[in-house]
């Protein structure tokens, strides 16, 4: 399967709210793509059986997660951006340096993302220390599917 890059597309529509008004909104989505045009082809292909009447993509931007870890559970309805701290041997100069990466979790709450990335990180080698923990805006999220042959 190719992977490309993570993207935030951010969709703005004509949102109507229970009290029956009107009111224009802009959300992020976040697509797996090779490339900013791929990108928006596929969120418009994704989002327009979900829209009636006017909408558009009114930015993209590329997403800096290293990893998701998506999970199934119909209470995790959110996403949480987490920052780790790595810290790595450079093999030439014989230093210790620290490494920045930002993962994706979907949980129900700050305490379930903390502990799904902990269970999503289990098979990894390098010890890690989590810097950073923030809810995001981000409604959903279109993973890469291959096209049928």
């Amino acid at each position: 399967m190719a992977m490309g890059y993570w993207f935030e597309c951010k969709v703005r529509y004509d949102k109507t709210l229970e009290n029956g008004t009107i009111k224009k909104v802009t959300e992020p989505y976040l697509v797996d793509a090779m490339s900013f045009t791929e990108a928006e082809a596929r969120i418009i292909k994704e989002m327009s059986p979900f829209m009636s009447g006017e909408w558009s993509v009114a930015d993209i931007k590329r997403a800096n997660f290293s990893e998701l870890f998506p999970c199934e559970e119909e209470t995790a309805d959110r996403w949480y951006k987490i920052k780790l701290a790595t810290v790595i041997i450079d093999e030439k100069k014989q230093v210790e340096k620290k490494v920045t990466t930002w993962k994706l979790v979907q949980a129900a709450n700050l305490k379930d993302a903390i502990k799904k990335l902990d269970e999503g990180m289990k098979g990894s080698l390098a010890d890690f220390e989590v810097t950073q923990v923030a809810e995001t805006a981000i409604v959903d999220v279109y993973f890469y599917k291959e096209l049928p042959k």
